[in-house]
Parts: C-alpha cells; structure tokens; sequence
C-alpha cells in the first residue's frame, strides 16, 4: 500500500469524523462489512487506534485482514449482547471510514451527547489526525483533575 502524507491539523478527517455515519445493528450486518473492507482492494486504508501516535502510513491487505479478524473477535468476545451496534460506518455498501467502539468504555456513543467517548480504533481511507488533541476533554474535568492533582 502507499504511504500518503501525514497533516496534523486534517481537516478532511475531522470534517469526515463528525459527518453522519450508519449504525451496524447486527452481527450478520457487522460481517458484510467486514468481508466488504477485505474486498476493497483498490483503497488504500489507515488503522488509527485512538490515542496512539497517528499513523502516517497505510497498512498492507494482510495487516488490514489480521486486524479486521482481531477486533471481530474481540467485539464478539467483550460485547456479550446479541447485537452489535458498536460499529457505525460512512457507507455500509462502500465504506471509507469506519469507527469502532471499545465495548468496555461505550458511554454513549449510540446517543446523543456533547462530549461522546471517542472511538477506541478508526479504519479510514483518509489520513488521520490526533482525535483526543482536535476534541479535549471539557475544561469542567481539567479544573476537577488539576484541584485533585494539587492535594
């Protein structure tokens, strides 16, 4: 796969981030997906674990399968419910960028929130940036850590 040039302030990625995105409500849903992204040979895609340095590179068809395998088990695995719903993507039939949510810090990223948890890992075919610089935490929790910090 190419590598492509990294931008720390992508507003691209931030501008797709935050677009409208499909829930994957079942595990046959989750499935097609995952076997689309296998089939996508002709895109060039990015694994982002959220809160690790931004990678500045795409990943091999191989390294993108093994990952895709992985967390497929894992969300089975940690999400013991019989539906998914942890997954949402761009566009079910031609996804270019999938977010995926920890099943042990889920919040509420299914709902409405000002400050939803962020995704723990994001395939997309658009260059990264560093998510938890672009969304801070509230200044609210800044002044709670800093006044526990002080004692």
């Amino acid at each position: 796969m190419s590598a492509k040039p990294i931008n720390s302030t992508t507003p691209e990625f931030l501008t797709y981030f935050r677009g409208r995105f499909k829930g994957i409500r079942t595990w046959d849903d989750l499935d097609n997906l995952w076997q689309r992204v296998k089939d996508s040979k002709d895109l060039s895609w990015y694994i982002y674990q959220v809160g690790e340095p931004v990678p500045d590179t795409t990943v091999s068809a191989e390294s993108l399968t093994h990952f895709v395998d992985e967390v497929n088990t894992l969300l089975r695995k940690e999400h013991d419910e019989d539906y998914c719903g942890i997954v949402y993507v761009d566009n079910v039939e031609k996804p270019q960028f999938i977010k995926i949510f920890d099943p042990n810090n889920l919040g509420v990223s299914c709902g409405f929130s000002e400050s939803p948890p962020l995704p723990a890992w994001i395939l997309s075919t658009i260059p990264p940036a560093d998510l938890p610089a672009a969304f801070p935490p509230p200044g609210n929790r800044k002044r709670w850590y800093q006044r526990l910090l002080s004692k």
